[in-house]
């Protein structure tokens, strides 16, 4: 919990057990902290409360009354300037100016860490993202999904967790082979040899180059390798471009797991014969079936098919058994929606082995339209994730990729991503910190400083700039438990926004006024440090000069 949502729990609790000493209230037992949340109207305040809502039960008297009664008893406090009740039950906080203002040298104080929390502190995180089979260049898709997983590893980094980043390399079954002999095939077309490509194949010129590049390097040596030898070639270069693909766009793993793995190690067989010694596996039709039935699921799957190779669902689990052992606290898996309905299985078989299945968490991102191509590696039409960032640059590419919630469609505005101007969001939100850059860097040389008698911050546009820094830590707490970064996108145009307010209604250097330009510089150099730390948690870089 924040630092003011805490402060405002524990005056909540201490004004109810005042009530009851008072006799305004009858003696019961108290829950250990009481709700917060941000007050649903303006009018009404900063924060509200739920607490009496809850207590009517136990205290035997009407939400409303509680309310009045914890309103009576409340204890002062500098943080709170006033406390009042709404239907049909709440206690509503207005916080004190004076108390806003004076945060503002806290803030400049915490630097680069401000509004980091510690509800993670102590336990571990691994995020699962991009995990893309080796087959082809990344698509937009893709980067949606790493964007979402980088920025989530931020969130949960910013609370407290240690994080790892995880790539999981699809490097397994008949997709492979299909990538050998796609290769084989372009490689000895470019021999000059007639070949027709499989039909199943990968047909993107992006083959077509690779075996171009092979017969610069090899000449005609390769002629008679097998589709395995082509499949190895393709997955290395193919893996080795997704990689700086990912880190043009500023995103960086800890780990590439292979799934071939499993199979090397035999893990994916031995989840098998576990779950089956279990009775959570039967043979029917020539397949092996997982009763997912019997643990909740609306029908049974085949993990292993009629011709003894394995569904996507038997290696998932065996992946996902490997992360729990390495005793992570949480997993966070990035899919694609077409995941959707395989994941509750992988939660299933998790289960049937014996794990806590709450552990591992789901981030389901829907796809992206993008100058209406579809994205079919297999069909070489799709648009990769490395023209995008080309076009637009990494920056704009991420904050696009991050507005929307992930489980909502994004359709992806090129034209405004170009924008050199205030209509673009990124632009809008990195012109503001650019202007507080300059701002400090002309008061430096013009001979004014940041600091002074910060309790001058009164005026409306000075204190709504204030209290927006002061939501920052609010705003990554439920971000960081909701896995939404798209929250820190929102709250960074806000922080702009308020910024750009300010600036226009408060002269923040004016010989006549040092004092009170003191006090605006250091507001001006708190709401840097707040709009930085934004779009850092998001991965977007905060340009000083534009």
């Amino acid at each position: 919990m924040p630092a003011i949502q805490r402060q405002l729990s524990d005056l909540s609790l201490e004004a109810a057990r005042r009530a009851q000493e008072g006799g305004a209230l009858p003696d019961f037992a108290l829950p250990p902290e009481a709700p917060i949340s941000r007050a649903k109207n303006p009018v009404w305040g900063d924060y509200a409360t739920a607490l009496a809502l809850s207590l009517a039960r136990p205290a035997g008297r009407p939400p409303m009354e509680i309310a009045a009664a914890m309103v009576d008893h409340m204890p002062p406090s500098a943080m709170v300037g006033a406390a009042s009740t709404s239907t049909p039950g709440f206690v509503n906080f207005t916080l004190s100016p004076d108390w806003v203002a004076a945060q503002v040298d806290a803030i400049v104080a915490a630097g680069p860490g401000y509004a980091d929390l510690t509800d993670g502190a102590g336990r571990t995180a691994q995020v699962e993202f991009v995990s893309a089979n080796p087959t082809g260049p990344l698509t937009v898709g893709h980067g949606r999904g790493g964007v979402i997983g980088d920025a989530v590893a931020n969130l949960l980094q910013a609370v407290g967790y240690v994080v790892t980043r995880e790539f999981y390399y699809n490097n397994a079954g008949r997709q492979m082979q299909r990538l050998g002999e796609s290769l084989r095939c372009r490689y000895l077309q470019a021999l000059g040899q007639a070949q027709e490509l499989p039909e199943d194949g990968y047909h993107g010129q992006y083959l077509a180059d690779m075996a171009a590049d092979l017969v610069e390097e090899r000449g005609a040596e390769l002629r008679e390798a097998s589709w395995e030898v082509f499949s190895r070639l393709a997955e290395e270069r193919i893996a080795l471009g997704q990689r700086r693909t990912l880190e043009a766009l500023g995103i960086r793993m800890d780990r590439f797991f292979n799934e071939q793995s499993l199979y090397e190690d035999g893990a994916v067989w031995a989840v098998l014969e576990r779950l089956r010694a279990a009775g959570h596996v039967y043979d029917q039709d020539g397949a092996v079936w997982f009763r997912a039935t019997a643990l909740g699921g609306g029908e049974d799957r085949v993990v292993v098919r009629s011709n003894g190779e394995p569904t996507y669902r038997l290696p998932d689990i065996a992946y996902h058994e490997d992360k729990l052992r390495r005793g992570f606290d949480l997993v966070v898996d990035v899919l694609g929606a077409d995941h959707k309905d395989a994941f509750p299985d992988v939660l299933r078989g998790l289960q049937a082995l014996g794990h806590d299945p709450s552990r591992v968490r789901m981030l389901m991102n829907q796809f992206v339209t993008f100058r209406g191509e579809r994205m079919s590696k297999r069909a070489g039409r799709f648009t990769t994730l490395d023209e995008l960032v080309e076009e637009v640059g990494a920056d704009v590419a991420r904050f696009f990729l991050l507005m929307r919630a992930p489980e909502t469609h994004l359709e992806f505005d090129l034209d405004l991503a170009r924008e050199q101007s205030d209509t673009n969001p990124v632009f809008y939100v990195q012109y503001a910190h650019a202007r507080l850059s300059s701002i400090l860097r002309l008061a430096g040389e013009r001979g004014f400083s940041p600091g002074g008698d910060v309790s001058l911050l009164m005026h409306p546009a000075e204190q709504a700039l204030a209290r927006r820094l002061l939501d920052l830590s609010d705003v990554l707490y439920l971000a960081a438990g909701e896995l939404a970064p798209h929250l820190i996108a929102a709250y960074a145009r806000d922080l702009a926004a308020d910024f750009h307010a300010f600036y226009r209604d408060c002269r923040v250097l004016d010989q006549e006024d040092r004092e009170r330009s003191a006090a605006r510089l250091q507001l001006t150099l708190a709401a840097r440090v707040g709009l930085a730390r934004a779009l850092g948690l998001l991965g977007v870089t905060a340009p000083e000069e534009m």
